[in-house]
């Protein structure tokens, strides 16, 4: 980050208020790239936008969505303002590889990928291992997770189930997933496992403008009015 942005930064933190300057600082603090969350083709929008408001209450700040026939609209009433705080990629199927390129991604940040599936291969979520970055998908509400995903996958997981339904709401199944792959990190004190400074930097730019009204116009304003030598 260059001079020129951390002096408006701290012009912008004037407009702030303490108490929500302090929130932020702790947030960032526990904010995590380690582990991550896919959706694929997620049929009805407020169950994509559940799962960021849990990414953003377990502290996830990267979510990744697939959109092979479906396109995905943040619902504003179910993310209660989620989306602004989670960083969202997405892989549109205009080439026909939008898996391809998501899995991809992913691996080349060194993820591996776990497809939630109650296959007869698939692991229980109890012996699902925190030691290597972990990217969860999640499939749509009709058909679960595509073959092509699969392919791709490193690994199957499941939520065991002792009823007649074999499968969780996709934001209901993400809160237990994320809770327990949460609880098995901090017990496991990974090195690395929090966002480092210059994450938390590029954060903290974002999340300032997000948070002041008009930032744009502050901004406009700052950089006519910039003088290093002041």
């Amino acid at each position: 980050m260059d001079a020129i942005e951390k002096e408006f930064l701290a012009y912008l933190s004037g407009y702030i208020t303490p108490h929500k300057l302090a929130l932020i600082e702790d947030i960032l603090s526990k904010r995590t790239r380690y582990f991550t969350v896919v959706l694929e083709d997620i049929y009805k929008p407020h169950n994509a936008s559940a799962v960021l408001r849990t990414a953003d209450c377990f502290g996830i700040q990267d979510v990744y969505i697939v959109e092979k026939s479906q396109e995905y609209k943040v619902n504003p009433y179910v993310t209660r303002g989620a989306a602004q705080w989670v960083d969202i990629h997405r892989y549109s199927n205009y080439g026909g590889n939008a898996v391809a390129c998501c899995t991809s991604d992913l691996k080349s940040k060194g993820f591996k990928i776990y497809a939630t599936s109650p296959r007869e291969d698939s692991i229980s979520i109890h012996d699902l291992k925190v030691d290597e970055k972990i990217a969860l998908v999640f499939g749509n509400e009709h058909e679960g997770v595509s073959e092509e995903m699969i392919s791709q996958a490193d690994g199957l997981v499941h939520i065991p189930m002792d009823g007649f339904t074999e499968s969780f709401n996709i934001s209901v199944a993400a809160s237990i997933f994320l809770f327990d792959m949460q609880r098995k990190a901090s017990a496991s004190n990974i090195p690395d496992f929090y966002i480092d400074e210059t994450e938390k930097e590029l954060l903290r730019s974002k999340w300032y403008r997000e948070i002041v009204k008009y930032s744009e116009i502050h901004e406009k304003e700052f950089l006519k009015n910039y003088n290093p030598n002041m």
